[in-house]
């Protein structure tokens, strides 16, 4: 096989990279910060990343003194003489090599970089083999994600390992964040490595959309069928033509719990007296402290004072501001939790649930459902995964668990996310073999404890100075990494790093097209009707 060399190594060191000198008839312009090469050692292969670009000359009066005009010719004399460019790699893996140059050894898959070539090493472009010894080929647990930029070759992500950790997908707005997540969804649902449950809080995954090129694309419930379950809050959707809606979710009064409504102080304007009264509330009324409390009259709320010692003008306040939640129209005075249970026997059986919210995108309702439900989800598998400690027995394993929110800050910023159950999950990892995937387009506003717990990120670009930081926490090579990042085209490009890759890799992302379609193997057999009235008991 044929690789085309592209210089040689003339210094370096491990913590710093290597620097390469590009032979003369390379051009810095067919290559990009983020680039897969790889380097020969005299006993390793190491894949490495580009990670910068420079000029430079070997007479500074060249540079003082520039040729004016000058022919191709000249440009040709002076290149690699006189003037020539070198490239930053750092290498990210190694790998030993057989006795022959061309060929790699499979006996042992590519290893932590744990030493550097020497000098005049050589360096040259990636071919397939090397990126299928890297990345794998795509099979049932592997998925392509996307191509090299300047390679028309697939590129793996394992999704076994995806849904080992809590997960991040990270760009600013327009950069397809909800396309890249809808691949990702797609992967695990054909692969059935996991279960998901997705708040499509802003009717991106359910059903078919508008993209930004006004193409209108396939939802995951038009993809897989019966394979997916929407659960929505809107009563409408089933009216609204293509849309299967299987279940109409109410949230009952006596289901939200003092941490839900805390979690929502900026929404509701809550004052600081707010969490001292519903402690004050929770101690009187238990699990109906909410539903009795919002049926006070001005007359039980200065009963409830002067037996609590408590202040009535700030308990009048809470009231007030506590009836928004009681005006939501998919809240009522009271509702089963069989209606969650059943959400989680059908995560059991392998089939994957949206919880569609429809018209009510307000953060408020985000935020309550979202807390709600994946509190009561958690409970459940929790008590799974403690039975199977019990037994022991492969039938009783709960199936991984994958929850993908939005607007992810909102739920795990630093001053709520100790607080919500999804702070709580992305710290457990794999303890109740429940994930996160967590989909914003400003990390900095996360915990940066949550942050360092993501095992895959996958980013567009970001130009927010915080946001880069916030994005490379935890990782190794950041000052690397951050080059790839700022060199992101702001759409269907991604910076692909963490735990479900060997090592980072710029891609150019997978069209979600017809051909897409095709190799998902669409399902378009109609979902099972369910009894409504059965599960709420009516």
């Amino acid at each position: 096989m044929t690789h085309k060399r592209l210089g040689v190594v003339t210094d370096g060191a491990f913590n710093a990279g290597l620097t390469v000198r590009l032979d003369p008839g390379v051009s810095t312009e067919g290559l990009r910060i983020g680039d897969f090469v790889v380097v020969e050692g005299e006993e390793n292969r190491y894949f490495s990343m580009v990670s910068d670009i420079q000029l430079r000359a070997t007479d500074k009066g060249v540079l003082a003194d520039p040729p004016r005009d000058a022919s191709p010719f000249i440009s040709r004399v002076l290149r690699g003489t006189t003037t020539y460019a070198t490239v930053q790699v750092k290498p990210m893996l190694m790998m030993a090599r057989g006795a022959e140059t061309d060929f790699i050894v499979d006996l042992q898959p590519p290893q932590p970089v744990r030493t550097i070539p020497m000098h005049f090493a050589e360096l040259r472009q990636a071919t397939e083999s090397d990126f299928g010894a890297v990345f794998g080929h795509e099979d049932k647990t592997h998925f392509a994600m996307g191509t090299p930029l300047t390679m028309d070759i697939p590129i793996c992500i394992d999704l076994e390992r995806l849904t080992e950790r809590s997960n991040g997908v990270f760009g600013q707005s327009g950069t397809g964040k909800s396309f890249l997540v809808r691949l990702l969804l797609c992967g695990i649902i054909k692969s059935g490595v996991a279960v998901n449950l997705v708040f499509d809080m802003h009717d991106e995954y359910a059903f078919g959309k508008e993209s930004e090129d006004g193409v209108f694309v396939k939802g995951l419930k038009h993809l897989f069928g019966s394979k997916v379950l929407i659960y929505s809050l809107d009563e409408k959707a089933q009216a609204r033509g293509g849309r299967g809606v299987d279940v109409t979710l109410k949230i009952g009064l006596n289901q939200i719990e003092a941490e839900d409504v805390l979690l929502l102080a900026e929404e509701l304007n809550l004052r600081a007296t707010a969490e001292a009264n519903v402690g004050l509330l929770t101690d009187a009324y238990g699990p109906e402290w909410l539903s009795r409390f919002l049926a006070m009259s001005p007359d039980d709320i200065s009963d409830f004072c002067s037996r609590y010692n408590a202040h009535e003008g700030s308990l009048a306040a809470l009231q007030r501001n506590l009836k928004r939640i009681e005006r939501r129209p998919y809240v009522v005075p009271e509702a089963p939790f069989s209606v969650i249970d059943d959400m989680v026997a059908s995560l059991d059986r392998g089939q994957h649930v949206i919880l569609h919210f429809g018209r009510y995108d307000h953060p408020l309702d985000h935020m309550l459902v979202a807390n709600v439900v994946t509190r009561r989800v958690r409970h459940l598998y929790r008590e799974k995964v403690e039975l199977y400690e019990q037994t022991q027995s492969p039938t009783d394993k709960p199936r991984p668990l994958m929850i993908t929110i939005e607007e992810a800050h909102k739920f795990l910023n630093p001053a709520v996310s100790r607080q919500t159950i999804f702070g709580i999950i992305a710290r457990e990892l794999r303890k109740y073999h429940v994930t996160l995937t967590v989909v914003d387009q400003r990390p900095s506003g996360i915990d940066s404890e949550v942050l360092s717990q993501l095992g895959t990120r996958i980013t567009g670009k970001l130009t927010d100075e915080r946001d880069i930081e916030a994005v490379l926490t935890g990782m190794s090579g950041r000052s690397f990494l951050r080059g790839a990042l700022e060199s992101l085209d702001t759409r269907e490009q991604v910076l692909l790093m963490g735990h479900a890759v060997p090592m980072p890799i710029v891609l150019q992302t997978r069209k979600y097209d017809t051909d897409f379609y095709a190799a998902m193997g669409a399902d378009e057999k109609p979902s099972p009707t369910v009894d409504i009235a059965e599960l709420y008991g009516e």
